[in-house]
C-alpha cells in the first residue's frame, strides 16, 4: 500500500509525497497539493504497487498511460460486445456495427482510387506529429472530444472541401455512440488489471439534444390525422382501422403488428401486449419479448376499439394475428409504409396537410392528446410501458402546459391565505 506524508517547507507551505516499496525499494513521487498526491496514490495501488505505466517522475503522463497489454480499441471494443450479456444477437450486430462506421471511421475511396478511413477515432499526441491509430490506452479525453466534435460538423470531402462525404450527426445519435465508447473504456478501467487510469469520455461536453429532439417528432391534431386516416380508409379500410389502433392505444408498430387474438380479453375490454417483432442480424423478423420489461403491459381498450377488434378476430383461431394482411400474414412495417401509409399521406398533403408524420409518429399524438386531456405523466409512462419515468417527461414534459392556468390559480390561492387571528405587524420607526 502506498502512503502520503506532508512535508512542511520553511515559508509555511507544504509539499506532499507518495511513498511506497516497489520490488523490495522505496519509490516517492512529490506533489504541491493533497489532492493530487491523493489521485497519484490510487493509481499507483491500482498498478500493483507499480509505477504508472507512460509517468515519468517529476514530469507526470508524458504521453497517456499505456500498458504492456494495450491492444487496438476496435479490437478490445468487440471483445467487450462478444462477452455482453442480455441483449439479442441484432444489437450485437448494431453495436459492433457503430464500433467499425464510428470509431474506426468510414471506407473513403479517393478519385486516385486510393482508400483511406474518415472520421476515425484516433490519438494526437502532446507534443505534435501526425494522428496515431487509437489503442485502448493511449486514447485522451481530448482525442475524445475532437472526435465528438467530428461528427458534429460533418466531414468534409478531401478531394472537394465545398463538399460533406458524410453529414452532420444529429445529438442523440452522437449521444448514442459516445455512450457505446465509455463503456468500452470502462470495461478496460474495470478489468481485474486496468488497463486504464481513467475513463476519456468521462468529461465529454456532448451537444444538446434538446434542440432537435421536438423537431424529430411530429403531432397531429385530431383534425390532422382524420385527413390521413381519410384517405386510408378509402385505400384499405383494413390497413386505417390498423393506424386508429396505432394512434388510439400508443403501442409501437412492432407490438401492435405482433397482437393475436388470444391477447385480446372481450369481457374486461382489455389487451395484453406480451411480444414485439425483432429484427434479425439476415433482416428476417421473428417474434420476442416487447422492448423492456414494463412493456408487457395491459391496456383497457374504448368500446369503438373493441367493436373494431371483434370484427378482426371473428372466425379467428386464438394465434391468428389481429392485424393482417390480405393474405393473413402480419403486416410489415415496409410493405405498410409504402403501399398503404405514404400514399394516404400524399394525398393529404395535396390537400392541404401541412405536416408528413412517420407511423411512429402515431405513438408520439397519441401521447399529446393524452396531455391535452391532462392525463399524467405516471399514467401516460404505464400506458406506453416506459422503464422509467424520465424517459416519458424528457421526451413529453415539454407538452404539458394544460394546467397552467391551475397551477398558478394553486399560488395564488396558497399565497393569498390571511394571516392567522392575533398576528400584527410590528411598526418600526
Amino acid at each position: 500500500m502506498a502512503s502520503i506524508v506532508e512535508r512542511p517547507k520553511k515559508g509555511g507551505d507544504s509539499t506532499f509525497q507518495v511513498k511506497w516499496r516497489q520490488d523490495g525499494e522505496w519509490q516517492t513521487e512529490r506533489f504541491g497539493d493533497p489532492d493530487s498526491a491523493k489521485t497519484f496514490k490510487g493509481l499507483v495501488e491500482a498498478h500493483g504497487n507499480q509505477w504508472p505505466h507512460g509517468w515519468i517522475k517529476g514530469l507526470g503522463f508524458v504521453e497517456p498511460d499505456t500498458h504492456p497489454d494495450d491492444v487496438p480499441l476496435l479490437d478490445f471494443a468487440h471483445r467487450y460486445v462478444d462477452r455482453l450479456t442480455g441483449i439479442d444477437s441484432r444489437t450485437r450486430k448494431d453495436y459492433k456495427r457503430d464500433i467499425d462506421n464510428h470509431f474506426g471511421g468510414f471506407r473513403y475511396t479517393a478519385p486516385d482510387g486510393t482508400v483511406q478511413r474518415l472520421g476515425a477515432l484516433a490519438h494526437r499526441p502532446a507534443r505534435g506529429g501526425p494522428p496515431l491509430p487509437a489503442t485502448i490506452c493511449n486514447v485522451t479525453q481530448d482525442d475524445v472530444t475532437d472526435w465528438v466534435r467530428t461528427q458534429e460538423d460533418g466531414i468534409t470531402d478531401p478531394a472537394d472541401p465545398s463538399k460533406k462525404v458524410r453529414r452532420k450527426a444529429r445529438p442523440k445519435s452522437i449521444a448514442n455512440r459516445h455512450g457505446l465508447l465509455y463503456c468500452v473504456f470502462q470495461a478496460a478501467l474495470d478489468a481485474a488489471t486496468p488497463l486504464r487510469a481513467d475513463n476519456p469520455c468521462a468529461k465529454t461536453k456532448l451537444p444538446r439534444q434538446d434542440d432537435g429532439i421536438v423537431e424529430e417528432m411530429c403531432f397531429l391534431e385530431q383534425d390532422e390525422y382524420l385527413r390521413i386516416g381519410t384517405e386510408l380508409r378509402a385505400i384499405d379500410p383494413f390497413a386505417a382501422d390498423l393506424c386508429d389502433f396505432l394512434v388510439g392505444t400508443g403501442l409501437r408498430w412492432g407490438e401492435a403488428t405482433a397482437l393475436q387474438v388470444r391477447d385480446l380479453n372481450l369481457r374486461s375490454n382489455t389487451i395484453n401486449v406480451q411480444r414485439a417483432w425483432k429484427r434479425q442480424d439476415d433482416n428476417t423478423f421473428r417474434v420476442g419479448p416487447p422492448k423492456t420489461p414494463k412493456a408487457r403491459r395491459l391496456l383497457i381498450l374504448s368500446d369503438s376499439q373493441m367493436e373494431m377488434l371483434r370484427r378482426h378476430v371473428a372466425g379467428r383461431s386464438p394465434e391468428d394475428w389481429i392485424f393482417r394482411g390480405r393474405d393473413g400474414a402480419a403486416w410489415r412495417h415496409s410493405n405498410f409504409y409504402k403501399r398503404k401509409w405514404k400514399r394516404a399521406l400524399d394525398a393529404a398533403v395535396v390537400k392541404g396537410l401541412t405536416k408528413r408524420p412517420r407511423l411512429h409518429d402515431l405513438r408520439h399524438t397519441h401521447v399529446s392528446w393524452l396531455i391535452a386531456a391532462r392525463i399524467p405523466l405516471p399514467a401516460i409512462q404505464v400506458r406506453l410501458g416506459h422503464e422509467s419515468i424520465t424517459t416519458t417527461v424528457d421526451r413529453y414534459g415539454h407538452l404539458v402546459r394544460a394546467l397552467d392556468a391551475e397551477i398558478a390559480a394553486a399560488v395564488e390561492v396558497a399565497m393569498s391565505v390571511p394571516a392567522p387571528a392575533g398576528l400584527r405587524v410590528v411598526e418600526t420607526a
